[in-house]
């Protein structure tokens, strides 16, 4: 099974936010999945890790 990756606009689109914005929460918000790097200039995040914070994001709100 391979893994999915998404950009940060990809990610922005997600969240319906600005994709900068993606990488302000990686900086500032500790809980947030970090990128990986791909290749030299290309970073992504892993899908499950974007799936697993949007859980704890649920779970801690409640």
């Amino acid at each position: 099974m391979s893994e999915t990756y998404l950009s940060d606009r990809q990610l922005g689109a997600r969240f319906g936010v600005h994709n900068l914005t993606i990488r302000r929460w990686e900086r500032t918000d500790p809980t947030f999945p970090r990128s990986i790097k791909l290749t030299p200039g290309c970073c992504r995040w892993r899908l499950a890790d974007i799936l697993t914070w949007e859980a704890f994001k649920a779970k801690t709100a409640a």
